[in-house]
């Protein structure tokens, strides 16, 4: 049986709403375990805090520096190699504190799905 391939690394980075710039790599519904996208954030932007139902996350950061901040209990400093685990329905941001992009992954379980992003900039 050959494998089949879902991924959509050729799709266009797109500016979204959060203030960062995403790339799907990796999200259909043949493969509900998990997604991965490709994230990048311009110096001294943060992303806008907000949580994701249900789904956990984790950012592998590629290039850059950044703070993340997870819930109450995550503030830390990250750089290349770092990876962060963001338990479902926990608030999360990050800000990039270099001088060039902030580029991480975005690693969804199960897959990123847009119903369940919920907006936590209220929280603050």
């Amino acid at each position: 049986m050959k494998p089949k391939t879902f991924a959509t690394g050729d799709a266009p980075e797109h500016k979204t709403s959060e203030r960062c710039h995403i790339r799907e790599l990796s999200n259909s519904r043949e493969d509900e375990e998990v997604s991965i996208a490709r994230a990048r954030v311009e110096p001294g932007v943060t992303t806008a805090r907000h949580r994701l139902r249900g789904t956990d996350e984790r950012y592998l950061i590629l290039q850059g520096r950044g703070r993340v901040e997870v819930g109450l209990d995550l503030r830390a400093e990250v750089s290349p190699g770092d990876v962060v685990w963001i338990p479902q329905d926990t608030t999360q941001c990050i800000t990039n504190t270099g001088a060039t992009d902030l580029v991480f992954l975005c690693i969804c379980t199960p897959r990123f799905d847009p119903q369940f992003y919920e907006s936590a900039e209220e929280d603050l």
